[in-house]
């Protein structure tokens, strides 16, 4: 069975209360989230292995987000836990179109230490045993320039051994000390990938003014999805490029968080199961349509769409 492991960060969510957002009340919601953590859920939903890779403490939050995960089928002997460590915490604000705004406190995070702790050397070997390895920008922003290059420096390795990589750009400013560093980290993982999700609202926070060709032109990778403002991707592979469109919505828009979480999870889903390029996107555009018609990331269970079967895949691909 092929095997994905999602590495980043999940934090305490505050939300705020729809029946306090006009008035301007403080009614806050409590649940949890983060973006590959978000990935990983829908991953597990969709049927494929997955391992959650990251640092917790010994809280009771804590031991709150391990139990809604395994509750999940997302796989948590990955998870270190620090004592006196606590997990980070976010605020989410709506706007009157589902769009949200978002406040953090997590500078002192457990997370933020997964590599520089005495178990990330065995962590990080783990990842050869893995089919794909799958983090995000906000992933990176959270280690600092050393961890950085120890985890570029695994996958590298990972890689030699078939374990594919899956780099999900997911650019927030406010993770960055400045757009250089976050430039120079970009490439990096653009260099190192085999699959890049990305998107013209990421790249030009980045590259302000570039077209479509050129913020494309900057990435190397074999295979590339590109999802435009409107609900369309742009596809490069080897055997070609193509765009896919998302089918016209049909209900309306409660809440954009998770939109690209989704996507990457059934892109991810459908690649592994042995859907070409094209079919994945489409999967991604279903799911993601179907998300933003809920509040919050996780959508319910039974709102899941059916799992459409694809011709069976090699869990591995050769040595590069």
């Amino acid at each position: 069975m092929a095997s994905v492991a999602c590495i980043g960060e999940c934090m305490v969510e505050l939300r705020q209360a729809q029946s306090s957002h006009s008035a301007g009340h403080g009614l806050f919601s409590r649940g949890f989230g983060g973006d590959t953590l978000n990935t990983a859920v829908y991953l597990a939903r969709l049927e494929v292995k997955v391992d959650y890779l990251t640092a917790l403490g010994d809280d009771g939050m804590s031991e709150e987000m391990i139990a809604a995960w395994n509750a999940e089928g997302v796989g948590t002997r990955r998870v270190v836990r620090l004592p006196g460590k606590l997990p980070g915490l976010y605020m989410i604000q709506l706007d009157a179109n589902g769009e949200r705004q978002f406040f953090h406190w997590r500078d002192s995070a457990a997370a933020r230490q997964l590599m520089s702790l005495p178990e990330t050397d065995e962590l990080l070997n783990s990842l050869t045993s893995y089919d794909i390895v799958y983090l995000s920008a906000i992933t990176l922003s959270i280690y600092d320039a050393a961890g950085r290059e120890r985890l570029f420096a695994a996958i590298k390795r990972a890689r030699l051994l078939g374990t594919r990589f899956v780099f999900d750009t997911n650019f927030r400013a406010r993770g960055w000390p400045d757009r250089d560093v976050a430039r120079d980290v970009f490439a990096a993982a653009f260099a190192a990938a085999d699959i890049v999700l990305t998107s013209a609202e990421d790249l030009l926070a980045l590259y302000p003014g570039e077209s479509p060709d050129q913020l494309m032109a900057r990435i190397p990778t074999p295979e590339l999805v590109f999802r435009l403002a409107e609900p369309v991707s742009l596809l490069r592979f080897p055997a070609g490029t193509s765009e896919v469109r998302a089918e016209p919505m049909t209900r309306p828009v409660v809440d954009t968080t998770a939109a690209g979480d989704s996507f990457a999870a059934a892109y991810i889903a459908a690649r592994l199961g042995g859907a070409d390029p094209v079919e994945a996107a489409q999967s991604g555009h279903r799911l993601a349509s179907l998300v933003i018609c809920y509040s919050g990331a996780i959508i319910p269970g039974y709102a899941m769409p059916p799992k459409k079967r694809h011709r069976l895949a090699p869990t591995r691909q050769a040595t590069k």
